[in-house]
């Protein structure tokens, strides 16, 4: 059985293990032929194509841009835009296995502002899509929301990822504020998050 991880814990000890440290001090080489600017795309496999896509269009607004047919990808091939990229998710059906997660923890998504976490949480609740983390993430201190989709995949929507420079450090873990729920978030802010919501009837 699968721990389930306490999300307002920092453990200070074990981010000074050597085995941590030896990860923390990996880097690229000095001189890389290439540069990867972000994540394009992920595609999921799913069991009923139409009844994930239902979800991506109708819970989370997501524009479909193009479909293959079974003759071009056997269970059908559906391609989603969230912004100008032609696609950012794509959905495969004809799925036979459960999703456990073991291969893909989650996909996170990104809102411009600290109120669409707080509508996102009210907009899937309306819709019965039970949440499973609301708050801030610890390493990265993004506000979110988790929740799955039909299949069970793991989504996130969040605001605020701290910005790291290629030469730069990241935020110390005594600076973390790891939170389990999106008021929690606001009233416990690590230095330099502006966590003002621009309409505060939000909080509960």
């Amino acid at each position: 059985m699968t721990r389930k991880p306490k999300r307002d814990f920092v453990d200070q000890k074990g981010l000074k293990d050597a085995d941590v440290n030896a990860l923390q001090r990996l880097s690229p080489p000095r001189e890389m032929p290439f540069s990867v600017t972000k994540l394009g795309h992920v595609v999921l496999m799913v069991k009923d194509v139409q009844r994930a896509a239902n979800f991506y269009t109708q819970v989370l607004g997501f524009r479909i841009s193009d479909v293959y047919p079974e003759s071009m990808m056997p269970g059908k091939m559906v391609f989603l835009r969230f912004n100008h990229d032609h696609h950012g998710v794509a959905l495969v059906g004809g799925s036979e296995r459960e999703v456990d997660n073991c291969e893909l923890h989650h996909v996170a998504f990104q809102v411009e502002t600290l109120d669409e976490v707080f509508h996102a949480r009210d907009h899937l609740e309306k819709h019965n899509v039970p949440i499973e983390f609301a708050g801030r993430r610890r390493s990265g201190c993004q506000v979110a929301v988790e929740f799955r989709d039909p299949d069970g995949h793991v989504l996130e929507i969040y605001w605020d990822i701290d910005q790291v420079g290629p030469e730069e450090e990241a935020r110390p873990a005594d600076q973390w504020r790891p939170a389990v729920s999106l008021e929690d978030a606001i009233d416990n802010a690590p230095p330099g998050q502006d966590v003002t919501l621009a309409d505060t009837s939000l909080r509960r």
